[in-house]
């Protein structure tokens, strides 16, 4: 504790590192969970249109339905017949006067069944849609939307892909300059007690013993940053949270910190300590050999 005083600067200067750090630690965090959200949204619209042609039988269409439904992967099946189809597709294009005038027109219904699948994974649309294209199937299936749904997600995926593994390594950067900045400090104040550790020493003190103040002070550093940060924490979300469900109504970040509070503020003082410690342990330990 005294040293943690007396070494003034030095003490600030690794709390507002390790600061940093946990600040970045716990961005990335939130940054992977709104991520995820984004993409378990996105995953959650997306699926597998199966399109039959106008001559096909509603009696083998639900006979498929009925196989995919028994499928491992398939979360579910909804099918939209022909005449469900046509109210659908007025509404989604009602401010579009060409469709109308064209259907009318034509004088008939010209849209054609469909199953839409959900699958259980995202991994998992590969096997459906091979069993789509079974032989079996070619004579009443006359489209199957995969290939567009598949680029997007794939395409998703690799950009959170790409910003997780990025996020990781500044987190590791930053992780390692802490420990420097902390590990220099505590080896500062080691040096200028290095006269007291040998005495300690040579009386029979243990490397614990002699050990203890510096893990205290490596724990003080991580507590005192852990503290600091989540007051910097806490009012950016509460900024920045409200912008975002505004527009990701999905994603409430305010209300994801009230319900993991605690985990998220134990997160962070665990993070500072076990940096603080490991650069107060690794620095002692070249002062211990008498």
């Amino acid at each position: 504790m005294l040293n943690f005083w007396r070494n003034g600067w030095l003490s600030t200067a690794t709390v507002l590192i390790m600061t940093v750090t946990l600040v970045v630690w716990t961005s990335i965090f939130l940054l992977n969970v709104v991520l995820t959200s984004v993409l378990d949204v996105l995953v959650e619209k997306v699926d597998i249109s199966v399109y039959f042609n106008l001559g096909a039988k509603e009696m083998d269409i639900l006979a498929l339905k009925s196989k995919l439904e028994g499928m491992g992967e398939v979360n579910s099946v909804e099918y939209i017949s022909a005449e469900q189809a046509l109210p659908i597709f007025k509404k989604r294009h009602a401010d579009n006067d060409i469709f109308i005038k064209s259907l009318q027109e034509i004088g008939i219904n010209p849209l054609e069944a469909s199953l839409n699948i959900l699958a259980k994974n995202l991994s998992q649309y590969p096997a459906i849609t091979a069993f789509l294209n079974q032989d079996q199937y070619k004579g009443i299936i006359t489209n199957i939307t995969y290939t567009e749904n598949k680029d997007a997600i794939d395409r998703l995926s690799n950009i959170i892909k790409v910003l997780r593994e990025s996020g990781v390594a500044a987190s590791l950067i930053l992780a390692f300059i802490a420990f420097l900045v902390a590990f220099n400090t505590v080896r500062l104040a080691i040096y200028s007690a290095r006269e007291e550790i040998t005495v300690m020493k040579l009386v029979g003190a243990s490397n614990w013993f002699v050990r203890g103040p510096f893990i205290v002070e490596g724990v003080l550093h991580g507590v005192v940053a852990s503290i600091i940060s989540f007051m910097i924490v806490i009012p950016g979300i509460g900024f920045l949270g409200p912008k975002l469900f505004d527009f990701l109504p999905n994603i409430n970040l305010v209300s994801y910190i009230g319900d993991n509070f605690w985990p998220l503020l134990l997160f962070q003082t665990l993070g500072g300590i076990i940096l603080g410690v490991f650069s107060s342990w690794v620095a002692v330990r070249k002062y211990l050999k008498v």
